[in-house]
This record gives C-alpha cells, sequence and structure tokens, in this order.
C-alpha cells in the first residue's frame, strides 16, 4: 500500500498443557514457551509496530510467590526489546543463582515470566496516546488470585461511549475512556460478582476459607462471565484473557470481523490472529490450524480441559476483506491464491486501457506487498498473449515464414522493477516547507527501460489518501517519459471510513470522498452536502439500530469509472505530461477472489454492525463541522 495506514494489532496466547520439566526434557529447555512466543509475535510484525507487550501466568505457586509478570515497550523495535529485557532478567536470575540451571521447579520460583500461560500483542495506535500505558496486555489486579484479569486485544469498539455509562451508572470508576479499559473493566465487573458469589455458596457448603480458593477456579465459568459481558459489544474483535489462577479465553466478534485462529494437541494451545505464524512456529500443516467461529471463544481451564464455546450468535459473516487484501502476511495459503486472483480479475480492464497494446507497456508494482496480485495480473497478461500467438500462427499456418514465426513468439510481458521505496527518507522528520519535497522522493525509479511510446501499468494493493502517488509516483513515473501511466488498485475505491481496526476515521482524508465532492461541484449539485449534513444530525440522538448511511447519497449519482476518472484527475497536476488513468477493482470481483472475507464496508458502506453507520454519519458530521476528532 503506498499510501501508509495503521491497522489492526496482533494477538499470541499460548497454554502449555504439560508441566515445564516435560519442555525441559523433551525440547532442551524450561523456556520452551516463551521462544514460541518470541517467534510468533516477530511473525505478526507485521501486524504492529508502535508498541509490543508480553505477560505470563504461573501456575499453583504459593502466597507470597509472585505468579504474573508484564512487560512492555514502544522503542523502535518493541518486540526486540521486551525480549531482550526477558533475556536479561533471566540471565541475571541464573547468574546469581548457578546451582538452579537443572532445576525446572527452582527456575520457575526464581525466574520471572517463565510460566504456563503466555499473551504476546503487537499494537498500531489507533486510539488513544502512543504511550507505553496504551500498550497492551493490560492488567486489572487484585489480591484474589481469580479476580486478577490481563486483557490484549485486536479491536475497536463503536459503542464505547454507552458501554463506559453503564460502568459509571453500577458505580464503577474507570481510570481511561478507551475501549480497551471499558472492556476489561466490563469483563471485570462480572468476574468480580462471580467469584464472590461462589466464595458465599462455598461457605454456605461448609469449606474453609482457604479451601475455597481452588475450588473457585474449578467452579469459575468463563463462558456465563464473557456471555453477559459481551452481551452489548457492538465493534469487531479478537480478544484473549489471562485469570490470575490460570484460565484463559480468546473472544472473537460474532460477525468475523476481525480474525483468529488456533492449533491444539496434548502440549499446547496456541492462538494467533494469522494462520501462518502458527504453521511455522510449530511445524504444522495448513489443516491444523483452525479459524475460531465467529461469536465463539476458545476456553482453556486451569486444569488444561479445552472447549469451543458460543459466547455470542452469529451474525452474517462479514470477515475483513482488507486483510486479505494487504493486513494478513501474503504466505498463507489460501490468501496467497486469492491475492494472485485479485491481479488476474482486473487484466481486461487494464488491456483495454493500453489498448491491447502489450508489446509496448512495461508492467511493474509499488513495492512490495503487491507482489502478489502483480504475479496474478503477469500470469493473465501471458495467457492473454499466448492466445494472440496462437491465434496469429493458426491464421497464417501457409504462408507464415520461419522468421515470421519466430518474430510472433518473440513478443513477451515486459517487466521491471521500476518503483524502489527508500525507507530511511520516511522516517525524516522537517519544517512543513520541505517536506514536500522529501515525500516526492520517498520512491526512487528505475531509469532507461521506459521508452516515449510505452504504457506503464502500476499494481499497488490499494489507494487510500493518494497523497504518496500524488506527492511522489507519479511525479517520479513521469521522469521516465511514458505516454501513459495506468495505475491499477487490486482493492475496490475506498468511500466510507472504518471502525473496526482500521485507521482511517475520517471522511475528508479519503481520496474517492474528494473526488465525489468534487464532481458534485461539477455538476452543480453540490447541496446535496448541506441536505446529508442535515439528515446525519437528525439521527445523533437514535438508537444505533435505527441509524441510517446517508452518506452513500454522496457517491450516488455517479458510476464508478466517473469517480475513478475525477481520481486521477486530482492525483495529477499541469506538471505530468503522460496521461494518467487509474483502475480500480470492482466490487464483485473482490467476492469472487475473497469469497471467505465478504467485509466490504469501507467499500460499500455496508457496515456488519449498527454502530457503523453511527460512525460513518458522524465521520460526515466533523467533516461539514470542520471537527478534526476521530468518529467514535
Amino acid at each position: 500500500m503506498s499510501d501508509a495506514i495503521k491497522h489492526e494489532c496482533g494477538i499470541a496466547h499460548i497454554r502449555l498443557l504439560k508441566p515445564l520439566d516435560f519442555y525441559k526434557k523433551k525440547y532442551g529447555t524450561a523456556f520452551y514457551g516463551i521462544n514460541k512466543m518470541y517467534l510468533i509475535m516477530e511473525k505478526q510484525h507485521n501486524r504492529g509496530q508502535d508498541g509490543a507487550g508480553f505477560a505470563s501466568i504461573k501456575l499453583d505457586m504459593k502466597p507470597g510467590e509472585r505468579y504474573i509478570s508484564r512487560v512492555r515497550s514502544i522503542e523502535q523495535q518493541p518486540i526486540q526489546d521486551i525480549f531482550a529485557q526477558i533475556n536479561t532478567r533471566i540471565n541475571d536470575v541464573l547468574a546469581e543463582n548457578p546451582d538452579v540451571a537443572d532445576d525446572v521447579a527452582a527456575q520457575k520460583k526464581m525466574v520471572p515470566y517463565l510460566g504456563e500461560v503466555l499473551l504476546g500483542h503487537v499494537r498500531y495506535g489507533t486510539f488513544g496516546k502512543n504511550s507505553v500505558e496504551s500498550v497492551h496486555p493490560f492488567l486489572r489486579q487484585n489480591n484474589w488470585m481469580h479476580r486478577n484479569l490481563i486483557l490484549a486485544g485486536n479491536f475497536n469498539m463503536t459503542n464505547v461511549k454507552s458501554l463506559f455509562k453503564n460502568l459509571v451508572e453500577i458505580g464503577q470508576h474507570p481510570k481511561e475512556y478507551t475501549d480497551t479499559i471499558t472492556i476489561m473493566e466490563k469483563i471485570g465487573h462480572f468476574l468480580d460478582d462471580t467469584v464472590s458469589k461462589l466464595y458465599k455458596k462455598l461457605k454456605k457448603e461448609g469449606y474453609t476459607k482457604m479451601e475455597c480458593s481452588p475450588l473457585i477456579a474449578e467452579r469459575l465459568n468463563l463462558k456465563k462471565i464473557l456471555t453477559k459481558a459481551a452481551k452489548n459489544w457492538d465493534g469487531g474483535y479478537a480478544m484473549a484473557g489471562l485469570l490470575g489462577h490460570g484460565d484463559s479465553f480468546v473472544l472473537r466478534d460474532p460477525s468475523g470481523i476481525r480474525p483468529a485462529y488456533y492449533y491444539m494437541d496434548d502440549e499446547v494451545v496456541v492462538v494467533a490472529s494469522e494462520r501462518p505464524v502458527i504453521q511455522t512456529a510449530f511445524d504444522v500443516d495448513f489443516d491444523d490450524v483452525h479459524e475460531l467461529p465467529p461469536g465463539c471463544a476458545i476456553i482453556t481451564k486451569k486444569s488444561g480441559e479445552t472447549s469451543i464455546d458460543q459466547i455470542l450468535k452469529p451474525l452474517e459473516r462479514m470477515a475483513c476483506s482488507f486483510e486479505r487484501i494487504y493486513f494478513s502476511r501474503g504466505s498463507d495459503a489460501e490468501i496467497y491464491q486469492e491475492r494472485k486472483l485479485l491481479g488476474k480479475l482486473i487484466v481486461p480492464e487494464v488491456l483495454k486501457y493500453i489498448d491491447h497494446d502489450i508489446k509496448n507497456t512495461v508492467f511493474s508494482y509499488i513495492p512490495n506487498t503487491a507482489e502478489t496480485s502483480f504475479f496474478g495480473m503477469i500470469e493473465n497478461v501471458e495467457e492473454h498473449l499466448n492466445k494472440k500467438k496462437t491465434e496469429q500462427i493458426l491464421k497464417g499456418t501457409r504462408t507464415l515464414s520461419a522468421d515470421k514465426v519466430t518474430q510472433i513468439l518473440s513478443e513477451h510481458t515486459r517487466i521491471e522493477k521500476i518503483a524502489i521505496k527508500d525507507v530511511k527518507l520516511r522516517t525524516f522528520i522537517a519544517e512543513d516547507s520541505s517536506r514536500d519535497d522529501l515525500v516526492a522522493h520517498v520512491y526512487d525509479v528505475t531509469y532507461g527501460v521506459i521508452k516515449p511510446e510505452d504504457n506503464l501499468v502500476i499494481i499497488d494493493d490499494s489507494i487510500v489518501r493518494g497523497t504518496t502517488l500524488k506527492k511522489s509516483i507519479l511525479k517520479m513515473m513521469d521522469r521516465l517519459s511514458p505516454k501513459r501511466i495506468v495505475v491499477v488498485s487490486s482493492a475496490p475505491q475506498i468511500r466510507y471510513p472504518d471502525c473496526y481496526g482500521i485507521d482511517m476515521a475520517n471522511l475528508e482524508g479519503l481520496v474517492a470522498f474528494k473526488a465525489a465532492l468534487s464532481l458534485l461541484n461539477d455538476t452543480n449539485n453540490y447541496q446535496i452536502v448541506q441536505d446529508i449534513y442535515l439528515r446525519c444530525k437528525a439521527q445523533v440522538n437514535l438508537p444505533d439500530v435505527e441509524v441510517k448511511n446517508f452518506v452513500k447519497e454522496i457517491y450516488a449519482p455517479f458510476n464508478p469509472q466517473q469517480i475513478s476518472d475525477k481520481i486521477a484527475e486530482l492525483l495529477s497536476d499541469e506538471t505530468i505530461n503522460a496521461e494518467v488513468k487509474i483502475i480500480f477493482q470492482p466490487i464483485e470481483n473482490l467476492h469472487i477472489a475473497c469469497p471467505k472475507n465478504l467485509g466490504d464496508w469501507y467499500f460499500t458502506g455496508n457496515y456488519p454492525t449498527p454502530g457503523g453507520n453511527r460512525v460513518v454519519n458522524r465521520a460526515f458530521i466533523n467533516f461539514y463541522e470542520g471537527n478534526n476528532e476521530r468518529a467514535y
């Protein structure tokens, strides 16, 4: 994606089902779980570079012995930083106590982070400040072991305001107004209530106070707690939680918006945001890793008993299609093929724009995440070219000379590495007056491969704001003096904000929205903007289920081609000599390529939860009133 956007986070949960000395004997180290957690978090580094956190719980520790450890970082390489801290702590303890090198029980007692229940998180900051206090996992502490709650998640809630209000109404005083704190306190409220009721019941049964503790752990029903807590949540989420005594869970939203995958055997239960990281870290096959069903939680009791429990009634599946287009690693077997198909499906439109002149066209991609779609595009262009060659040869079988056949067969698809990102420039900060010039040089180009009669086709994952295209890529491509520049987006036009994890909270930053406004102005229909604003304002106090997405009417007067042409006009200027065309993937093709991930609200405005409509209307109100604030 040429426009950098921050997006949803990554979770990793490991529950070791055997005693630590089992892993010492089988794998040569009691730190097996920590090592695997490091692998999973690094393999999900693509999901978060603003911060990382790790927490662990040791089972069956005696009173007075530390059983919860947590470390978080917002350093430039946060994953490496937290594990460097963990490694230093471990080595310090072992250096001070060399006699425990082979004593796993002593290591567990003395070495921090060495536990059986592990939780990791990588974060992109989309809500709240990017400080270490905002980094997951979050910890809700209590002297009662069962009431300690550690929470980390990949989520945004659209109805934080009402959830926060509910907490206040029941007498709580949350320390922050964020969705993470609100959700943690919501779960914590029902956890506290359940533990109190179990304690009273056990006392009535004649158990002593000390006898109650292990029995509470045994009888505590996480399924019921999560069902009560999640009843009114509106958002996309995959969240993981650990309880102080050792129970753990990962819960996925009922629309399946945010991803979660799990693997379990007799040694381990592992959950992560992406399938291939589990495959790689634990060397297991594709079919061994399963998708957590929407509305369900994978719950592991302190005893190690694991179950998949339905917490909320599943809704229509609306898994995020951006996961397949861009966010998840392309090494997933299904995602790889889907991205190739996205490239293949757009080829007929590309050929139309270059007048089927493959001979005088250079194909490339904007590094590096669009590479897989590029492969798919080239495969289809090659198929088209081979068909053309076959027809030419068959048509002239009796008249073609050997030289002519050779000439026909020599035509090939011209593939070049045109754009090369200079990563160093992206982190350089300068005053506003010189920033545009620096942005224009974020990409280097390859000279000497384009002729004046050539078309230059560049494929990208998606076009969000178009800033990098306008200020850098198109200008750099134009220096090569092609006849025509065709920018291809393997995703459809992004028209609406996201509110379930991706950092697209505002409308006015989206180039498709700017294009629609410009078209309204060109056609003397701009008064629609005020009409939509008034209709959005009239819905402010309505219940979420009654709110409609009136922002769709901004785009209604125009077809996708008109908006694409206007985007091309907005992103190019009088300094660009080449003809500029921009092609977007049709929605229909997206659904063909990604049939399991039909969540397309940022393209269509069809939000999977009622809160989504409220968010898009609030984003429009903010735009109209000039409020530079988030819509949720």
